[in-house]
């Protein structure tokens, strides 16, 4: 009974979604148009189809920049940047007294949003392959491509657990919980996460700083081991260190939830 409950919540926000075409299109428009800009510098860079820059050539940047479409579409589409408008305007309250855990119903609501991302996301691809036809790489490693699923699922875990915590702000500050989710979503994660660039093209100082924070495992990990650039050793250690991560940020997420609803007014309604 509990597994159909959340089956109906999957299905009713994924029809939801065509409710709010004009925010979902922007959304599609802005990564194809972030990937077209992406795509037209890397190509300048790399007129040279032998050259091989910080480890990639051609075919691997570009696998990379294509890469950073369909990831973001799994990763970072979610429904629950709705949340800080849902504490700041009390609406919060209908959600808690029905009998449904809130954050596997948020995270079903996300996987809902993720899933019509990635049907776009796919077809965005095609599209594009026919119209600049670049070079791509294909991993056929089936090591490589468990290792990428795997790191793929703990990235959705890992982002669901930073946009919550972000998204409780409002429990203190009922103004803030828009620009707080805005720093996290569009500026520190994209930047750092590898969603603009590859970040092995940063300085290894730099390089080490932020492998010692979870953004790089929410899209630079995934593509990296897809494009096997990331194996053995390394891929098991990436997986442990993101799966760290994982359980960090779910037992926070717990933790501000509980504190946040000690203080809650339920302002708005």
């Amino acid at each position: 009974m509990s597994l159909k409950k959340y089956i109906s919540i999957f299905k009713i926000s994924f029809a939801q979604e065509f409710a709010y075409r004009l925010n979902f299109i922007m959304w599609r428009v802005r990564n194809v148009m972030q990937i077209l800009l992406l795509f037209f510098l890397w190509t300048t860079v790399f007129s040279d189809p032998t050259r091989v820059i910080f480890g990639y050539d051609r075919a691997k940047i570009l696998t990379y920049v294509f890469g950073i479409l369909v990831v973001k579409a799994l990763v970072l589409s979610a429904r629950a940047v709705e949340v800080p408008g849902e504490i700041s305007r009390g609406d919060i309250i209908n959600l808690l007294l029905k009998p449904v855990n809130f954050f596997k119903y948020w995270l079903t609501r996300d996987l809902s949003s993720k899933a019509l991302n990635f049907i776009f996301s796919a077809g965005e691809i095609v599209i594009l392959f026919l119209i600049l036809k670049p070079e791509i790489y294909l991993q056929t490693d089936l090591l490589l491509l468990t290792g990428f699923f795997l790191s793929l699922i703990l990235a959705i875990l890992a982002f669901f657990a930073l946009l919550m915590i972000t998204s409780f702000v409002p429990f203190w500050s009922p103004e803030s919980g828009w620009g707080a989710q805005f720093l996290m979503v569009v500026i520190v994660t994209e930047f750092l996460s590898g969603g603009l660039f590859p970040l092995d093209i940063l300085p290894g100082a730099v390089q080490k700083i932020l492998y010692l924070t979870p953004f790089p495992y929410l899209i630079f990990f995934p593509i990296q081991v897809y494009l096997g650039k990331i194996t053995g050793d390394a891929l098991i250690g990436g997986v442990l260190i993101a799966s760290f991560w994982v359980t960090l940020l779910w037992l926070v997420m717990g933790w501000v939830w509980r504190q946040g609803l000690l203080v809650y007014r339920a302002e708005g309604r």
